[in-house]
């Protein structure tokens, strides 16, 4: 695909999206070997396509192609926006990783109530920026308190009135006696690729994107 020595560095975090991602990518003509995915390394060479992937965390990949460490990533919606998007492009949406993000309390909770204008909310969540911008547009006063992790128990045991998170399924938060209360938004992962590199890397970067584009129309 690329001239030898041009390699392209795409980003990938190891789960849920790099597990959906391989199946595209084979797709589009570069055949993953599943073994990879229980290397212990963090950069993985696909020599046959003249690429190489760098696994990284997936709050981390939009930081990696922003600064050009990688030319191009995959990424959910909900990361994206909560990185802030500076110096990326996203050409596609991927239409993988589907799932939301919802406010969710305690079942018995008042939400209606909690959330009318002028009120104060304490919220939970990883994903200050986006649950900020929410309440912000609600006028509602919020109170964020950034978890990384377990947010279901913040409402059980008093440190917060909501929580705002990804859901998928929704069976962890009925398992805690949780409700969804909002959906927010519906959540995917998209293709990014570094602003810089789309231009000066555009030959190398384009049939990969196109074969990438192709697939995700085809399905």
């Amino acid at each position: 695909m690329n001239a030898p020595g041009n390699v392209l560095t795409l980003a990938l975090s190891k789960g849920r999206i790099f597990d959906e991602t391989v199946p595209l990518l084979a797709r589009a003509g570069i055949e993953i070997d599943p073994q990879i995915t229980d290397s212990r390394k963090l950069i993985l060479p696909v020599p046959h396509a003249n690429l190489r992937l760098l696994i990284v965390r997936a709050s981390d990949v939009p930081t990696y192609v922003q600064y050009g460490a990688a030319d191009l990533g995959v990424a959910g919606l909900d990361v994206l926006l909560e990185h802030g998007q500076q110096g990326l492009v996203q050409p596609i949406d991927l239409g993988i990783g589907k799932c939301r993000m919802s406010v969710a309390v305690a079942k018995g909770f008042d939400y209606a109530a909690a959330i009318r204008r002028g009120s104060r909310l304490r919220v939970a969540t990883k994903f200050t920026s986006i649950a900020r911008e929410h309440f912000a547009a609600k006028g509602v006063h919020v109170d964020v308190i950034k978890l990384y992790g377990s947010m279901e128990l913040a409402p059980l045991m008093g440190l917060a009135d909501a929580i705002v998170d990804i859901v998928s399924t929704g069976s962890t938060l009925k398992a805690n006696d949780l409700v969804e209360v909002e959906t927010i938004m519906q959540v995917s992962a998209r293709l990014v690729v570094n602003h810089a590199a789309l231009k000066t890397r555009a030959a190398e970067l384009q049939p990969l994107l196109s074969s990438l584009q192709s697939v995700v129309q085809a399905s």
